[in-house]
């Protein structure tokens, strides 16, 4: 078959030539174009911007490979020099300062030192306020003082003040008064020893006295100036007018009211 008889044997169809077709351009042009170019800009320099404020961190803190501005970190722990500030709770097994240096712990309210055992139970805690340091259970030290010049407290508002020690326990004041005082009751107590009173004047204030009749008129009778001490059973002291002897069984009559 020729070609001229191919053409006209093949059915006609309403398709357009390839030679009328139009031509559409691939790629981004016009609004988006301008958009992309904005959003590619704004990243570099958000880029940028990130890039000069981590340079900027790292040179005021003070980043180095050993650790940050005055925290250090070691192989011994972590070394903290100068003044520090910590905003949230702080976990540390030691804390120790310079060998030339005291470790100051300072707070605007109360500073509060707790421990705990391994089920978070609370075994101890101290508080130092404005009335000194408060223990929330015992303490044992070899050592208590005030600072010079100052006046050392120990007091229990609601409970007992107990100080005990295997070898005996030494209270001193070298250059001011010893004072103990107590609502209720004061208990000097020696199970295997005794108790020594050693100084220039002993002082009993406040002992009840009591008294015992007499066949002397008391208006012959002097003003009554030296008196004796006496003991009761259950311990308690009283002063008896003296005499010639003993008069504390004439004056017992105050062991019965105690």
């Amino acid at each position: 078959m020729t070609r001229e008889q191919y053409i006209l044997a093949t059915p006609q169809n309403n398709l357009p030539r390839a030679e009328n077709a139009q031509l559409y351009p691939v790629g981004i042009y016009g609004w988006r174009k301008r958009c992309l170019y904005f959003f590619v800009l704004l990243l570099l320099v958000t880029m940028i911007v990130n890039l000069a404020m981590t340079i900027w961190i790292l040179k005021v803190m003070n980043f180095t490979v050993d650790g940050m501005g005055n925290l250090r970190v070691t192989k011994k722990g972590i070394r903290l020099e100068g003044i520090s500030e910590f905003l949230l709770p702080l976990y540390v097994k030691e804390i120790h300062s310079r060998k030339d240096s005291p470790l100051v712990l300072q707070s605007d309210r109360n500073v509060t030192v707790n421990a705990r055992n391994h089920m978070g139970q609370l075994t101890g805690q101290l508080t130092v306020g404005t009335e000194g340091a408060v223990f929330g259970h015992s303490v044992e030290t070899p050592h208590i003082r005030a600072e010079p010049s100052q006046d050392l407290r120990l007091e229990s508002p609601t409970r007992s003040l107990i100080m005990e020690a295997p070898r005996g326990v030494q209270v001193s004041a070298a250059a001011g008064d010893f004072k103990a005082t107590c609502r209720k009751e004061l208990h000097l107590q020696s199970t295997e020893g005794e108790i020594f009173l050693n100084a220039d004047k002993i002082r009993l204030g406040s002992l009840p006295t009591g008294s015992f009749s007499s066949s002397s008129p008391s208006s012959s009778r002097p003003r009554q100036t030296v008196y004796e001490l006496c003991v009761c059973p259950n311990g308690k002291l009283y002063l008896s007018p003296a005499g010639v002897s003993s008069t504390c069984q004439s004056s017992s009559n105050i062991c019965l009211w105690s």
